[in-house]
C-alpha cells in the first residue's frame, strides 16, 4: 500500500490525533477531539483516504460500529499485528514465523493471505493481568 506524501492541514490534524491514540477510535471521537476545527463530512472523507493510503485499518465493532486504528508503517515484509479485544490496542510485530503460516494457508487451503493486513485478535498482557 502506497502512502500519499501530500497532506492538507486538516489531514495532518487528523493524522496527528490518530498517531497518538493507543487504541481504536471512531469518527465521532476524532470530531469531538478536533472541537469543530474540521467538519464531520471532511473527517469521514479524510479518514477514508487514510485507510486507502495504509495509515489506518478499519474494523467493525459491536452493534455495527465502525472503528479505526493507526498502523505503523513497516519496511519489513514479515510482519503482522496483535489487536486486543478489550482495550483496543494494536501492536506491530516483525517475525519470520508469519511466512510459515502464510505458506501453510496457501498450500493447504488454496488462499493467499495479504501479509500487509494480518491481524490476530485476542487479549493483551495488560488486560490479562487485570482479569
Amino acid at each position: 500500500m502506497k502512502r500519499n506524501k501530500y497532506n492538507t492541514k486538516q489531514k495532518e490534524l487528523i493524522l496527528n490525533i490518530v498517531i497518538k491514540k493507543q487504541k481504536e477510535f471512531t469518527i465521532k471521537e476524532i470530531y469531538e477531539e478536533l472541537n469543530t476545527k474540521v467538519g464531520l463530512t471532511t473527517i469521514y472523507r479524510l479518514v477514508d483516504n487514510l485507510v486507502s493510503e495504509g495509515y489506518l485499518e478499519k474494523f467493525m465493532g459491536e452493534s455495527n460500529t465502525t472503528y479505526y486504528g493507526y498502523i505503523e508503517k513497516c519496511m519489513e515484509e514479515n510482519h503482522f499485528y496483535l489487536k486486543c479485544d478489550r482495550c483496543g490496542s494494536m501492536v506491530h510485530i516483525d517475525c519470520d514465523c508469519i511466512n510459515e503460516l502464510s505458506s501453510h494457508i496457501l498450500s493447504k487451503h488454496k488462499f493467499k493471505p495479504n501479509k500487509e493486513h494480518i491481524i490476530f485478535y485476542g487479549i493483551c498482557e495488560k488486560c490479562s493481568r487485570e482479569g
